[in-house]
């Protein structure tokens, strides 16, 4: 497989959250990360938004970003 990515993603795990414009949002779990994006486990994509906050509160981590696929329980994800 190419790797197309233009920055290495890290393997981690870490819990996290994803938070929606006007409140609300979802339990995640963070399982890679780079500068320029993510991959989250969720109970489901069902219903997250095109934008929204990736928090990892224990790192003080929040980037805005939106998805770039997802499939029945993970969520690609790029900062923007």
């Amino acid at each position: 497989m190419i790797e197309r990515r233009e920055h290495p993603r890290q393997r981690v795990l870490k819990r996290g959250m994803l938070t929606f414009v006007g409140g609300g949002g979802v339990d995640c779990t963070v399982r890679n990360l780079s500068a320029s994006g993510a991959r989250v486990d969720v109970a489901s994509p069902m219903g997250i938004p095109e934008q929204f906050h990736l928090v990892i509160e224990a790192d003080q981590f929040i980037r805005r970003g939106h998805p770039v696929w997802s499939t029945e329980r993970q969520i690609g994800i790029a900062f923007d």
